[in-house]
């Protein structure tokens, strides 16, 4: 087995001739948490639609776990395990948090789209629904629609719904935007605690929570790497200070 859970090689994505990521050669340990930043516009968020298959890269190759994804379809690339959130929350509003996670549960079981199937059987679902709300300090909350619940908490949801999948590769999308630092402390609590037991690949913004909580940071700038290490030593690099910070070397 590799240490690396994910890998990629040559990855670029052209739009008509401008070219958004270039020649990307990523790698992420297994059991890390590995952080890629970069300015607006570095094409970060297209490195992620990369990797989960939302774009088909122009050019490169995608290795997760050991096989070759670059050209496999995004549902399927999801059942292998590895999973996404948006930087937009994307919970079902009218549900409530249990029912939220109830859904996300019976994505494997395939009956996440029988709509007309009768609540009582799903109630087997119920104490593991439960189990990922304590995992996430939501337990309170389960009986709380979605809609009505701070947005901090809705982000702590999404991550709930998306261990349902029991993913070993989560990536977080910008995971503590919009928050206030008291749900800013909760989540990366949240974040650290489910990065125990599978690995994590996250783009943040902010560099106090890419400080706290990263092994390795990858820094993206024009669609191609900049930098790559530790924050003591990649916050130090003049070209990052220039590019990401604003400070000229």
């Amino acid at each position: 087995m590799s240490e690396y859970i994910l890998e990629t090689e040559g990855l670029s994505k052209d739009f008509r001739g401008f070219t958004a990521v270039q020649d990307v050669r990523l790698r992420v340990r297994r059991g890390s948490i590995h952080a890629l930043i970069g300015p607006n516009g570095a094409g970060k968020t297209t490195v992620f639609n990369l990797l989960t298959k939302f774009l088909q890269p122009t050019r490169g190759r995608i290795v997760f776990d050991g096989q070759d994804i670059t050209a496999t379809a995004p549902a399927e690339v999801a059942r292998l395990g590895l999973v996404r959130s948006f930087q937009i929350s994307a919970t079902f509003g009218h549900m409530t948090a249990m029912e939220n996670v109830r859904v996300a549960l019976q994505r494997p079981l395939g009956t996440s789209f029988q709509f007309w199937t009768p609540v009582a059987s799903l109630a087997p679902l119920n104490d593991r629904a439960m189990a990922l709300l304590e995992a996430v300090d939501l337990a309170s909350y389960a009986d709380i629609p979605a809609a009505e619940m701070p947005y901090g908490r809705k982000r702590a949801l999404e991550i709930a719904t998306t261990l349902a999948l029991d993913p070993p590769l989560m990536l977080l999308d910008e995971p503590t935007q919009g928050m206030g630092h008291e749900d800013v402390d909760r989540v990366v609590a949240l974040i650290r605690k489910v990065a125990a037991e599978r690995t994590v690949l996250m783009v943040e913004h902010n560099l106090s929570v890419v400080e706290t909580l990263s092994d390795t940071i990858t820094v993206l700038q024009r669609g191609q790497i900049l930098a790559e290490g530790p924050y003591a030593t990649v916050s130090k690099d003049p070209r990052v200070l220039e590019a990401y910070v604003g400070v000229e070397a």
